[in-house]
């Protein structure tokens, strides 16, 4: 004998049943809900109200204005990017290339499109700094040394 399981229209007869157990221990489902959550639950459930804004500071800086004050330094950032930051605000100024590890060593990647970099140096850069491209860092030649002969070749220490 086979029985033929056909879908009904609206909701079946379990669901409801469930739905109406629900609706009628709604308020110790929330009192269990409050009591694990320290109140959460309830707090969650409330509309919140944005603070009015009062004394607001609107700072509006002109980048053109940094630009020209501009101090340049040359940084080795912990995660391996070398780049050019500005000394009074700590703002990037330019993203010059990355130390990377190869094997034992740390190698120095210049940002050109050659070496894979969206967004590579000016070709004045890149020119001043070709001869570094690759270059390797050792115990010796430290991130300091290296980023103050960047700083040399491009004249900025």
């Amino acid at each position: 004998m086979v029985e033929i399981i056909s879908k009904r229209d609206g909701p079946r007869r379990e669901d409801m049943q469930v739905k109406r157990l629900i609706e009628q221990n709604r308020s110790t489902i929330v009192r269990l809900a409050d009591q694990i959550s320290g109140g959460g639950y309830s707090a969650s459930r409330k509309p919140r109200q944005q603070p009015k804004a009062k004394g607001l500071i609107i700072h509006v800086g002109s980048s053109a204005a940094t630009v020209a004050d501009a101090k340049p330094t040359i940084q080795v950032t912990m995660n391996g990017r070398v780049i050019s930051k500005d000394q009074n605000t700590g703002r990037q100024l330019h993203h010059i290339g990355d130390i990377r590890n190869r094997g034992e060593e740390q190698i120095f990647v210049l940002a050109t499109k050659q070496n894979g970099f969206f967004s590579p140096v000016d070709e004045t850069v890149a020119e001043a700094l070709a001869d570094l491209d690759g270059s390797r860092l050792a115990a010796t030649y430290t991130e300091e040394q290296f980023a103050a002969d960047i700083g040399e070749k491009l004249g900025i220490n």
